[in-house]
């Protein structure tokens, strides 16, 4: 091999090597999914090639993804914005959620057997993964019925999501289980089996997040923020290729990725508000409404003891949104709602 070109080669790899590498984490969730094929299909790749960095995507179980991510072992993660608040946020990890994906819009569900009301589960096993929106999902339904002072009587039993249908469907016993899609959709295809609530009579209020850990995101040698703009920049090509032509294709590949069909994955954008473009992912995050619902998330979080055993007030994990306004103490902002990069990608700045 020539000198000059060893050379070249020598530096070229010594450069690449020498590239701020960042991790994501994913777990299955129809709002999710489409991360395995955006790494699978050279987006992630593309976009952080654009802006120097090394971008590992690694699909995790839902709950210990959240670990990893409190843990700082990865640097982003796909989460709620109830379990932002509850565990990296009151865990004393300020985040930064910097693309919002999707609300859910009937993914997550309350299910029954033998045709029991929400008034008949006190005393009764109820499968769900604890403190995430499940519980949430629950108290809600429980509350909007009124019955939330029954909630305490219910036996509710911490199970992972990729356990969670086989254990309610194998196991009779358990009367109820509070999940999401696609486990939903399998549970429901079994007989004898209701949905008593879910998520689209609650809009809004579960919210589906890209969140990058504050620090991460402000290194000051900027690497943070083309993280972050690379990974603005391969979703939204990843979403206009879900939506463009060819979609059929698009859709099948990212089903791939949870080991499901397309007919199950479209069934389950079905309940999924998916934000396909930057500007109505921006405009719901800038929008009176996501403080709102905030505003629901983070009473019920300090309620239920999910913002940290020191927590004296609900204001002591403080939200910021992108006006600058804070819910709770100023000095104790701990995740922050920050539009810019899915403004740069409707303006086409990225």
């Amino acid at each position: 091999m020539p000198k000059i070109l060893a050379s070249f080669l020598f530096v070229a790899i010594s450069a690449f090597s020498q590239r701020p590498v960042f991790t994501v984490g994913w777990s299955v969730y129809a709002g999710w999914t489409p991360y395995s094929y955006m790494n699978k299909a050279g987006l992630v790749r593309k976009w952080a090639d654009k802006y120097g960095i090394t971008i590992k995507v690694q699909r995790f179980d839902y709950a210990p993804s959240l670990d990893a991510f409190v843990a700082r072992n990865i640097d982003a993660c796909t989460m709620t914005n109830m379990e932002a608040l509850d565990m990296p946020a009151a865990s004393g990890v300020p985040t930064t959620a910097i693309l919002i994906g999707d609300y859910s819009n009937g993914n997550d569900a309350l299910l029954v057997r033998n045709g029991l009301q929400m008034k008949d589960l006190s005393g009764k096993k109820m499968l769900l993964v604890e403190k995430t929106v499940s519980e949430y999902l629950f108290d809600r339904a429980m509350t909007i019925h009124g019955l939330r002072q029954q909630m305490k009587q219910v036996r509710m039993i911490n199970t992972s999501d990729s356990d969670i249908a086989t254990a309610f469907l194998t196991d009779s016993s358990t009367s109820a289980v509070v999940t999401w899609k696609p486990m939903v959709s399998q549970i429901l295809k079994q007989r004898g089996i209701t949905s008593l609530f879910n998520s689209s009579e609650i809009p809004g209020e579960i919210v589906d997040l890209t969140v990058v850990r504050t620090d991460v995101l402000n290194r000051p040698d900027g690497f943070g923020r083309k993280f972050a703009q690379a990974l603005a920049g391969a979703w939204y090509e990843m979403l206009a290729q879900m939506t463009g032509p060819g979609a059929d294709k698009v859709l099948a590949a990212v089903a791939e990725g949870s080991q499901d069909t397309l007919a199950s994955y479209r069934e389950q954008l079905s309940t999924t508000k998916m934000f396909y473009t930057p500007q109505s992912a921006s405009d719901f995050t800038l929008s009176p409404d996501l403080k709102q619902k905030m505003a629901l998330v983070r009473q019920f979080c300090f309620e239920h003891g999910l913002l940290g055993v020191d927590t004296k007030s609900v204001d002591d994990v403080a939200i910021r949104y992108p006006d600058g306004s804070v819910q709770g103490k100023p000095d104790r902002v701990r995740l922050e709602f920050d539009a810019s990069y899915m403004q740069m990608a409707g303006e086409r700045k990225l």
